[in-house]
């Protein structure tokens, strides 16, 4: 299985062993989850700090309800209620979160490789909650669940990703993870927001031909169009994209029968997803929610209990 790697900052140090049994340790969390009394003891003693320095709200209260669980102490900070607000540096908000004896961070922050900086200088277990367009891997990994659970696994699954690949962390994070579990993967946009150095990846191709890239596909996923970041002339008109990208029953009828599909959400409704494929009965879209507590007690339990 390889040995641990001590923080979750992306799928780089990460074997396809490890990885499985994290998706298999889900299984158990579920059941959790299911109980009258939703709590083990697993992280009873320890602090975990959500450090949140972009806003988020289903990210950041996942992780904190799966720390809490789990019987950890939840520190949780957001950055618009803190010194930050007034200039404090990452690096000096770390050194006094630190002083609060934290065992280990989830950081969300609008910068990429801050995450990593974060695993540098505070000497504890990093899970990286998204940071900048780079890296979202626990949304990938409950991705990958979701499908594993339809499908029993993800050896030999076409998955398709279609929307603003560009600016999008959780497509990168499924491009890497998807492909060492045995998928594969077809990111889909118009060519503006398609970088191609994402083709370099091992499992992943590219097209700017939705219905070539749904077909015969197990999984479809619409990526949120991230409207804000727009202003680059990246679209003639959000009508001609919706058009053309939009994830719909229409679309949905060159995939595999039964195909699911999955969005990470916030949506657009009735811009890159239908309201009908989103609430349908292919949508996992909600299960993708439940099972993303889940996946983070699990990412939990891996790096924290037994370490010292």
């Amino acid at each position: 299985m390889g040995a641990r790697p001590p923080h979750l900052l992306d799928f780089q140090d990460w074997t396809p062993e490890r990885l499985g049994a994290i998706l298999d340790n889900a299984d158990t969390m579920l059941q959790v989850l299911d109980r009258p009394v939703k709590k083990v003891p697993a992280l009873q003693g320890l602090t975990v700090c959500n450090a949140f320095f972009e806003n988020s709200t289903r990210t950041r209260t996942s992780f904190e309800l799966a720390a809490r669980r789990m019987s950890a102490d939840v520190l949780t900070f957001a950055a618009g209620a803190s010194s930050v607000s007034k200039g404090e540096s990452l690096r000096d908000t770390l050194e006094v979160l630190t002083s609060y004896k934290v065992d280990a961070y989830i950081v969300r922050h609008h910068a990429a490789g801050a995450a990593h900086l974060v695993a540098r200088y505070s000497g504890k277990p990093v899970i990286n909650a998204g940071d900048g367009r780079r890296a979202h891997p626990t949304q990938a990994l409950l991705d990958a669940y979701t499908i594993r659970q339809e499908y029993g696994s993800l050896e030999g699954k076409k998955v398709a990703i279609l929307g603003d690949v560009r600016h999008s962390r959780v497509a990168r994070s499924n491009a890497e993870l998807l492909p060492k579990l045995g998928a594969q993967v077809v990111l889909c946009g118009p060519t503006t927001l398609l970088p191609p150095g994402l083709a370099q990846m091992p499992g992943v191709t590219l097209t700017t031909d939705p219905r070539e890239a749904v077909r015969g596909a197990h999984a479809v996923m619409a990526l949120r169009l991230q409207r804000e970041r727009m202003s680059g002339g990246f679209l003639g008109s959000l009508q001609e994209y919706a058009d053309t990208y939009q994830v719909n029953d229409t679309l949905l009828k060159e995939a595999e029968s039964g195909a699911i599909v999955l969005h990470p959400g916030p949506m657009n409704r009735d811009l890159e997803i239908s309201s009908d494929a989103a609430d349908g009965p292919q949508s996992r879209i909600l299960k993708q929610v439940e099972n993303g507590q889940a996946i983070r007690m699990s990412v939990l339990y891996h790096l924290l209990v037994g370490r010292n």
